[in-house]
């Protein structure tokens, strides 16, 4: 009997971890500014309506974290398998300068943006921001299908991408 009681405490645990889906995102989410690769201040809204209608696969990562370097070599496989996808990556980095390097050593492809508000800011806020990588996938029509993975190996992220 403990042994069941054990399991069922350990299953709702479990479910009370993992984040709702909220389907779309907050007004200051869209609002919060990002710096383009090329330097300039884009706000979050822009980013998406550059790849509307397509799906989008959004990697949060930084150069410094050894899980989101780990995690490049699956999104790359991801990319090859689908090329009608969007893929940008919001950079958590300390600086834009180890940012690009990072992009250029390791030939991630995609669009790129710099977190300047970090983790505290309305994006990271808006997705309850505590762990990276972390990646969502969004659909043609701007709605978050996937929320809250944090391994490009989760098997919702290709079922996701799969409808196309």
């Amino acid at each position: 009997m403990k042994r069941i009681v054990l399991i069922v405490f350990i299953g709702i645990s479990m479910l009370s971890c993992s984040k709702e889906n909220p389907g779309k995102f907050s007004r200051e989410a869209l609002e919060d500014v990002f710096i383009s690769s090329e330097g300039n201040e884009t706000p979050f809204n822009k980013i998406l309506k550059k790849h509307k209608g397509k799906k989008i696969l959004i990697d949060v990562w930084a150069s410094w974290c050894p899980d989101c370097l780990k995690s490049i070599p699956e999104v790359q496989h991801i990319q090859e398998e689908y090329k009608e996808a969007a893929y940008v990556f919001l950079s958590l980095d300390r600086n834009t300068r180890d940012w690009k390097n990072a992009i250029m050593r390791l030939k991630i492809k995609g669009d790129h943006y710099f977190m300047q508000s970090g983790w505290e800011g309305k994006f990271g806020k808006f997705l309850d921001l505590n762990w990276i990588p972390r990646f969502l996938v969004i659909d043609e029509n701007g709605k978050i299908m996937v929320f809250d993975a944090t391994k490009a190996s989760d098997k919702l992220i290709r079922q996701s991408l799969e409808i196309m």
